[in-house]
């Protein structure tokens, strides 16, 4: 009887493995994984994150690059940004305002803005007073503690 049990085991397990088989690594290494499609397979190179779609041809299978979207859509958003910047610019240069208010940096690149000197110096200042003042709250609290009985 538990050979009986062993041996359905076994066949049902059996059966399963090529259902689970195409979403498996293709190597030893894991790098592709294939999805079956109606028209063959989809493969996912696991290291450079390109598909691939692979037919079945009269000489073989043959696997095509699908066109990368990110690619194409990266390209469309430096185009947009560039062209607003333009915009802002024939806009700037008519004296007309622009439609956020402001006057952004239209050249595309913003500037790190760092204070002046005199402005440095007011912090300072500020700062030692701050410091200076903490430093006589402690001595009066330590000489208040000592005081006390």
């Amino acid at each position: 009887m538990i050979r009986i049990g062993l041996t359905i085991v076994a066949f049902v397990s059996a059966l399963a493995v090529p259902s689970f088989a195409q979403d498996k690594p293709d190597s030893a290494d894991g790098r592709f994984t294939l999805h079956r499609t109606d028209e063959g397979y989809l493969r996912l190179d696991g290291r450079s994150g390109q598909v691939s779609l692979c037919l079945k041809r009269s000489a073989g299978w043959e696997c095509q690059a699908v066109p990368d979207e990110r690619s194409a859509l990266e390209g469309e958003i430096a185009r947009l940004q560039a062209d607003n910047a333009q915009l802002k610019r024939e806009l700037l240069a008519h004296n007309l305002p622009l439609p956020g208010g402001g006057r952004p940096d239209v050249s595309g690149r913003e500037e790190l803005q760092l204070p002046s000197d005199a402005e440095l110096n007011r912090i300072m200042t500020f700062m030692e007073k701050v410091w200076k003042r903490m430093v006589e709250m402690i001595v009066t609290t330590q000489k208040d503690i000592m005081k006390k009985p």
